[in-house]
Parts: C-alpha cells; structure tokens; sequence
C-alpha cells in the first residue's frame, strides 16, 4: 500500500488546454493510464486555465495553440509572466515546421502534432520532465539546419509576421470576420484593422478579397 500511495505521490501531474472536448478526454484517458502520470486539470479557455494553473501548479500543462478565447502562444506567455518553471508542451493540428520555432519563442519546451502516435504526447512529457526540450527529429533537424545557416527562416513571408498577425490571418482563414476576430480576441475594430493592414503590406497583398483568398490557402498548408 505504501508503494502504492508513494507512486501517486511522485506521478507527474499534467493539465490539458484544449477547446474540443473529445480531444481532452482522449488525452486524459492516454495520459492516466501511465504509472507514472496523472490528469490534474483541464480548461476549454485561456481564462480558465490561467485559473486552474494557478490552483493545481501541473507539473505539465499541455497546450493547443488555436483556441476559442484567445491564442494557445498568449498563453503559454501568461503563464510564464505569472508562475516560474512552466512547462509547457504544445499539441497542434498547425505544421510543426512553421509553428514550432514560434512555440519555443513562447515559453513552450515541447511540439507534438495531433496526427502524431498518441505515445508521443506521453513520451514528451517524460521528456521535459527530464530538463529538455520535445521537438520531433525532423523539427529538430530543421533548425539545426536554420542555425548553420541552411535554409532562409523568412522564404515564406507569412513567417514574418507577429504573433498577433498570424492569428489574425490563421482567423481570416477560418471566415472570421473583423468584427468577430475583435470580439474573440478582445481587441478594438480599429486594432484589428490595423494589423489586417500590416499583413496585407508583409504579403504584398492589395485586396482584403486576395488576402482572404491567400489565407485560406495557407491554412489549408499549415494544417495539412
């Protein structure tokens, strides 16, 4: 019994961030069958989880990076303006090749695509656990390339924009409009705008037309 109670003791405790319910639960069930872990929390919402952080302190905090009310990147900078030690491991459908670099920037010290084997999720919390950082081997391949100089990080102009931007654009995407992306993200009409302007002149786009054109395309890349 006491080996037992011991056990639970030291099980790495995990939180899961994820709007879609069905995917909270499928990684509450992979995560809790492991001797070694156990499900602490989870939250649909940015709100809500800065709250359940705070109250629970996982060990772990898993994160997807498109989320109803707000961004899973803002997040991850939240919690790290409020707590020390987060770890933090991103769980996207988003193209770890584009999104991942981005991730890290953030605060995060992991990168798991949903379409990967649910072992991976598990292996990765082990991972960061462990001091070190999660990325796949190609991920990690790419930016030892990108660190020796091989590649231009900025081939893709949409890599030039901020955070904030590529939220918006991914947003545009998705057939959000400006007032619903300001409404969603907290912001003015006016800001919104603005950053849809600034993205347009980063892209060379002269249309809002060809900007909605242009990121649905993307997303449908990013995504694939």
């Amino acid at each position: 019994m006491s080996e037992v109670i011991s056990a639970a003791l030291n099980a790495i405790s995990v939180m899961i961030v994820d709007d879609h319910p069905t995917v909270r639960e499928g990684l509450a069930r992979r995560i809790a069958s492991q001797s070694d872990m156990s499900v602490c929390g989870e939250a649909a919402d940015c709100v809500a989880a800065l709250e359940r952080y705070a109250q629970m302190r996982p060990d772990v905090v898993i994160v997807d990076l498109a989320l109803k009310e707000g961004s899973g990147l803002d997040l991850i900078k939240d919690l790290h303006a409020r707590h020390h030690n987060v770890r933090a491991v991103v769980h996207s459908m988003y193209d770890e090749s584009f999104y991942a670099d981005r991730a890290l920037r953030a605060g995060a010290v992991g990168y798991v695509n949903k379409e990967a084997d649910p072992d991976v999720v598990t292996d990765a919390i082990r991972v960061v656990m462990a001091g070190r950082v999660y990325l796949s081997e190609t991920m990690t391949r790419q930016m030892l390339g990108r660190s020796c100089g091989k590649g231009d990080p900025f081939a893709d102009p949409v890599a030039t924009l901020t955070d904030r931007q590529l939220q918006i654009f991914r947003m545009i995407g998705e057939g959000s409009g400006t007032r619903q992306i300001a409404e969603q993200l907290h912001l003015s009409v006016h800001t919104v705008e603005t950053h849809r302007e600034n993205i347009k002149r980063k892209l060379g786009i002269a249309s809002s037309g060809e900007l909605a054109r242009r990121a649905v395309l993307w997303g449908h890349q990013a995504s694939s």
